[in-house]
Order: structure tokens, then sequence, then C-alpha cells
């Protein structure tokens, strides 16, 4: 069993960034400069947020964090999304998400200048994907293809089962994994809340993919030898004996899974760092296409 060790993945990759800035800057070019809109105080997207503003500290992009109480009125956001749009010197922003009830998400984020949408969620960026045109990816799917390309991991003509289906992870990543590419080439299952024999589907994966958000979920006899396990899960869960209170736990039950599988990410530092490193590099793609 090999750890997909993301945190160090993300590491390298942000040493990559840090020496294209660098060039930049002696070049007397422009400083790539994301901005981040963060609605409310949940922990884990405050978490979130500060990581990406670290990461953009280390590579030398300029940042910017704009907060707001979630009693901002939707109107109220979308006049600073308006306002970022038209902010030559933001290169691209992201909206954290999730955003209060009384705001439309998919409104927003239709909003947002595609040209400037770095987690790649808007929908003509989402088409591109589809067609695999130039665009933005979303970002925890290209860390996700990404963390597979850097560890060589055989991907043509593998089964790979996804278990979730949001518009976030799992529907993009079952059309960048089948598309004609590597990686890629894969013959992908979708599987979600109201897939029947699920247990039987996933011991059928080469490459097994939990996305859905709960603790522990897959479990030994849910996984074949020698598979690849990719957990993306994040739940926080109460742990008295940390600190802090808390622990992150992921979709796969790590200690049962980890014996049976080729390739495994942990949680912490499997994923999530690799969802900042792909916004990171969407930030840099940002700049360079809008010809700055």
């Amino acid at each position: 069993m090999q750890r997909l060790n993301g945190k160090e993945t993300a590491k390298q990759i942000r040493t990559e960034l840090k020496d294209k800035v660098n060039l930049r800057k002696q070049m007397g070019q422009k400083t790539p400069h994301l901005a981040a809109v963060l609605i409310g105080n949940d922990g884990g997207s405050l978490s979130y947020v500060t990581a990406k503003v670290k990461a953009c500290e280390e590579i030398g992009f300029e940042s910017t964090l704009i907060r707001y109480e979630d009693s901002i009125s939707e109107d109220a956001l979308l006049d600073k999304v308006h306002e970022l749009n038209d902010d030559e010197t933001i290169d691209g922003f992201i909206v954290q998400l999730p955003l209060p009830e009384h705001i439309n998400e998919i409104k927003v984020t239709d909003t947002i200048s595609p040209n400037k949408d770095v987690d790649g969620f808007h929908p003509m960026n989402l088409g591109n994907m589809m067609l695999n045109l130039p665009g933005f990816l979303p970002a925890t799917p290209a860390g996700i293809i990404e963390l597979i390309r850097r560890y060589n991991i055989e991907t043509s003509g593998k089964h790979c089962v996804i278990i979730g289906r949001s518009n976030i992870v799992g529907t993009p990543l079952s059309m960048m994994l089948s598309r004609n590419s590597n990686p890629g080439n894969c013959t992908v299952t979708l599987a979600h809340s109201r897939t029947k024999n699920l247990k039987e589907i996933c011991l059928q994966a080469d490459i097994l993919i939990a996305a859905i958000g709960k603790p522990n979920f897959v479990s030994a006899d849910m996984v074949k030898e020698n598979a690849v396990i990719i957990d993306v899960g994040t739940t926080r869960v109460d742990d008295a004996s940390r600190e802090r209170g808390w622990r992150l736990v992921g979709d796969v039950n790590f200690n049962e899974v980890s014996p049976k599988a080729s390739f495994i990410t942990p949680v912490p530092g499997g994923v999530g760092p690799m969802t900042i490193a792909s916004l990171m590099m969407n930030t840099l793609k940002a700049m360079e296409l809008n010809g700055k």
C-alpha cells in the first residue's frame, strides 16, 4: 500500500508556481491576484479560505479576503461579484460555498465572470469541460486528476466507481476520467444514494472514489484487493482527545481499507491540499488567458 500524499504533492506544485511567479517578477510582469469572498463564520469554510490565503503568500500571489456577515443580502453580494468582475487588478476570485439559505448559489455562480471563475463552477466552464475545450476545471476533480498523474497511476481501460454525484466533485470527475486523455480512458460508474447493490458495484472497481460526506462509509468488504482508493470526504467529528475538540474523518475507513489498497489517500493530507493547489494553478492560468 502506498499513500497518495496530497500534502507533499501540493507542496511541489506550489514550488513550481513560485518559480513561475518569481520569473514574472524578474521580467516586470504582473503578479497573479486571487480574491476570496467569505460569508458568515462557518468553521470549515474559514479554515479552507485561510489555507488558500496562506498558499497565495507562499507562492507569491497577491490575495484579498472579503468577509461579510451571513445576514448580507443577495443583492449586496451580487453587487460585490460585479465589482470583482470589473476589477482589472483581480485575476480570479471565488465565492466560498455553502452560502446562507436566503442566497441563491446558482445565481451567484452564474454572475461570476467565466474568465475569473477559478473554482470552475460557471456553466460556461462546465460546458467547456464536457466538450474538452479550454477553460477552468473544478478545483477538486482537477486536483484528483493531478494527483493520479503525478503518481503515474494507470487509468486507461480501468473501471472507476465514483460514489457521489455532486456538481462539485462526482459528476465532473466522471466526465474527466472517461474522456480520451491521460489520466482518463476509464470506464466510469457514477453511484449515488439510490444505487442498488452498491457493495457489489464497488467490489468491481479498480479505482474507487468516495465523495459522499458520510464518515467511514466505505469498509473493507466493499473494496477489492489492490484497488486505488481516493477519499474526498472531510467530515468533522467530535474528539475530546484533541485540543480543538474535533478531527477530520474521510468517507473511507482508512484502517480497514488501506491493507487491501494499492494506493490510498489519507484524510487529512490527501485530496484537500490538491484542491487548493488546483485553485492556485487556475489563478495563474486566468491571468495568462486574460493576456496579462
